[in-house]
């Protein structure tokens, strides 16, 4: 739908992703998670600008859970490539999501202290130049609302400016409820046709 209306929509793999490029690709991420990534999106992001066809002014990142993670991270890490983002249930702050699954890739906070400070959003809060949207449940019991709140926290403390968006008592998949999913991706649709136009040439 979004190409019916003029955007190009492209995705791209970063190191760390379960493609099939070897053991190496996919391990190299380890006590990393959110640096190399967001790395290797704003470089393949940098070059898809040059084409003659991309305008580099008019750039997008969106992405959901490890995805809206990721979207935090190149806004704030990379504010003069991106120009939008649109982030549905983050994980701002590695330090608030489950110790299962950041233990296995970051080890603790005390091993990695440099690793969690780096790889989370919230430390780059004070970098936003773009437009962001922010979408979370308040009911998540996967990726909780409170790593949310952190970042609103410290957008404002930076006078930053943000949409956001709560949906009440929805979990992390934000389909509790009548009529939840349309308005969910009526409104990313929304905000990017209102914030980045697809424009012509």
């Amino acid at each position: 739908m979004l190409s019916q209306k003029g955007y190009i929509i492209i995705s791209v793999d970063n190191r760390g992703t379960p493609a099939p490029r070897g053991r190496d690709w996919r391990k190299c991420v380890y006590m990393q998670i959110g640096i190399l990534s967001s790395a290797d999106q704003a470089k393949a992001a940098k070059i898809i600008s040059k084409w003659d066809f991309v305008d580099e002014n008019r750039i997008a990142i969106w992405g959901w859970s490890g995805g809206g993670s990721g979207t935090l991270n190149a806004i704030l890490r990379y504010p003069d490539i991106y120009h939008t983002g649109i982030s549905v249930a983050p994980v701002p702050d590695q330090r608030y999501y489950d110790a299962i699954y950041q233990e296995r890739y970051m080890r603790t906070p005390e091993e990695n202290p440099e690793g969690f400070e780096k790889g989370s959003p919230l430390t780059f809060a004070e970098n936003l130049k773009g437009n962001l949207l922010i979408v979370h449940g308040t009911g998540d019991d996967n990726v909780h609302f409170q790593g949310t709140e952190a970042l609103i926290n410290e957008l404002i403390k930076h006078n930053k400016h943000f949409t956001m968006m709560a949906y009440p008592n929805r979990s992390h998949g934000i389909r509790e409820g009548k009529g939840t999913t349309r308005h969910l991706y009526g409104l990313l649709t929304r905000y990017l046709l209102e914030n980045m136009s697809p424009g012509t040439f």
